[in-house]
């Protein structure tokens, strides 16, 4: 594993494995399983938007990359359970060529469309009902820094170093009034024809 992986999360280089992924039904099946934890194709489908046979196909799919596996039965051991492999996924680096840079890219524009309505939906939804104490704390933060690749790389590990012990504890440590909290990161370094030396867009 990488050591900057500082969650534990599985890391993908495989450009196939990638492709596999950039799929609406396939993102959602393993959103879902890691957030919720093993579950049956029928249970999946309501979510992910599929039939159970589709659902159940694109499972067996994301398995031969080795994305999700057989979970322990539950009580009808007649129904087969999936889980995902880890609680959190990374990709790249992938090679150099052009397949693997096309399949990265693939990945990315299918998870960027997938979460680019999520801080609408938080703001219209879900921020008028917080207690004023969780409001406050939420929101918005878009800041512009000069950074060399090196430096961008640093901010990079040292955000994750602070998040990892929350990300990776167990559930039975954390706080009583604990709640699920979206951290979205997005790292956008700009073309070279919108450089100067403004800190905020």
């Amino acid at each position: 594993m990488d050591p900057s992986n500082h969650y534990g999360d599985l890391e993908i280089t495989d450009p196939q494995a990638m492709r596999a992924l950039a799929h609406p039904v396939r993102l959602a099946i393993l959103e879902r399983l890691q957030r919720h934890g093993p579950a049956t194709a029928t249970q999946l489908s309501p979510d992910v938007g599929a039939t159970p046979s589709v659902t159940s196909w694109h499972l067996r799919h994301l398995a031969g990359f080795g994305l999700v596996r057989d979970a322990e039965p539950g009580p009808d051991r007649r129904q087969r359970r999936w889980e995902a492999v880890a609680s959190g996924f990374r990709y790249g680096p992938v090679p150099g060529d052009e397949g693997g840079t096309a399949a990265a890219r693939l990945l990315a524009q299918h998870m960027f469309l997938r979460y680019a309505d999520l801080p609408q939906r938080w703001i219209t939804e879900v921020e008028p009902e917080l207690a004023p104490e969780w409001r406050e704390l939420g929101g918005l933060s878009n800041t512009r820094v000069m950074l060399s690749i090196e430096e961008l790389a640093a901010v990079e590990d040292a955000i994750e170093r602070v998040l990892a012990p929350y990300v990776t504890r167990d559930p039975a440590e954390r706080p009583a009034d604990a709640r699920g909290v979206r951290l979205m990161r997005y790292v956008l370094p700009e073309g070279a024809d919108e450089q100067n030396g403004s800190r905020t867009s």
